[in-house]
């Protein structure tokens, strides 16, 4: 942490006199991992095609160290792909549905998205099961004869599913599970996922731009027997001559992704696989409770997410007693200009609060040393 001169804000208001030593709070792109430096990066891979043999083999390590991290069984695929979880999330909608009937869960404003796109762009005419902003709807009332489709961790409204245990072994339709902010933060039952979609922005700080899709056996059954009625952009195009194009989860990406962002991750994954999951279980599981103590400690600051048991341990959305969006637009400006918290104002498209990012790459010090500059922050915005 970092020291700063005490000085009376407007009405009294004193700043703390201590920083968070790496203010980086913002849900995506999210903190480096502790002591990252681009310097550290391995160079050899970069200038050079994605295609020649160093260029694969980084891919390839990149997969296998996120299969190693994740304790992915080898039953899954793993693939990079382009777009961020946004396109890998997309190119499993467009790729597999329609052959049954969908079901789409939407708590929050990525799920309403993917609600968006079946409506209106695959026109599959889905059940759509919505809750409001900080709720979960009701997981024992999905009809498991359909593809469904969930965020496992809702990172605009703070809200997750508690496990897999909602999802049934004996499913006939698919699990689509947007666990983008949900990798690496929490045990993931693999077995009851059939897709799987996230980026290395969250939960392992890296860079963005690039998605990962992993996919169950259930779902490579699907690809290879069933035809969209749509047509397909080259980059969702994930079967050839029938088959599964099983280049893409050995390095051969489809289309040309950025050796640095590949390195970046590489640099976050082997700091991963220093703690191994658990340890970065643990990391955002210590962070989200340095926050609940904050929250605990104050009448003006709540939980989005009410339930405990569904309130996600790395995206926590918090509300503000009597904020609007101006309010809390001129907190963050505060934070950010003393540079004591970057990028802590909410969604846009959810209501109006903060949003602190919890996850294994923020350190615990850094989220309590945050508390009393929220106070100030606070106090502040209301003597403007």
């Amino acid at each position: 942490m970092t020291d700063t001169a005490t000085a009376p804000d407007v009405q009294g208001a004193q700043k703390p006199t201590t920083k968070p030593a790496r203010p980086f709070f913002s849900s995506g792109p999210c903190a480096k991992p502790p002591g990252w430096d681009a310097s550290k990066l391995a160079a050899a891979s970069l200038g050079r095609s994605h295609r020649s043999k160093i260029g694969k083999t980084r891919l390839q390590y990149c997969i296998d160290l996120m299969r190693e991290v994740l304790g992915l069984p080898d039953t899954h695929r793993i693939g990079i792909v382009p777009g961020s979880d946004t396109g890998a999330f997309e190119m499993a909608m467009w790729t597999m549905l329609g052959a049954r009937p969908v079901t789409a869960l939407a708590w929050e404003s990525f799920g309403e998205g993917w609600v968006t796109d079946a409506v209106k762009q695959l026109k599959i005419d889905p059940t759509v099961v919505r809750a409001d902003y900080g709720q979960l709807p009701d997981l024992d009332a999905i009809d498991w004869s359909n593809d469904v489709l969930f965020t496992w961790n809702g990172t605009t409204s703070g809200v997750r599913v508690p496990n897999a245990d909602f999802i049934p072994e004996d499913r006939e339709g698919l699990s689509f599970a947007d666990a983008t902010s949900g990798v690496f933060a929490y045990d993931i039952d693999w077995a009851k996922i059939d897709v799987a979609t996230f980026s290395w922005q969250k939960v392992l700080g890296g860079e963005g731009a690039h998605g990962v899709l992993i996919l169950g056996p259930r779902a490579v059954e699907r690809l290879e027997s069933y035809t969209p009625a749509w047509p397909l952009p080259k980059v969702f195009r994930l079967v050839s001559k029938g088959k599964l194009a099983e280049g893409v989860f050995k390095g051969e990406t489809i289309n040309t992704p950025s050796m640095l962002a590949v390195e970046d991750a590489i640099f976050a994954l082997e700091w991963a696989k220093g703690l191994g999951e658990g340890g970065l279980i643990a990391r955002s599981d210590a962070n989200a409770a340095a926050l609940d103590a904050i929250v605990e400690a104050r009448d003006w600051l709540g939980h989005l997410a009410a339930d405990p048991a569904t309130r996600s341990r790395t995206s926590v959305c918090l509300t503000v007693a009597g904020a609007d969006e101006a309010f809390i637009k001129t907190m963050a400006g505060l934070l950010e200009k003393e540079g004591a918290a970057y990028d802590v104002a909410g969604y846009r498209d959810a209501p109006a609060g903060l949003r602190i990012w919890c996850g294994a790459t923020v350190d615990t010090a850094d989220i309590e040393a945050l508390g009393p500059w929220l106070d100030w922050a606070y106090a502040t915005a209301k003597a403007g």
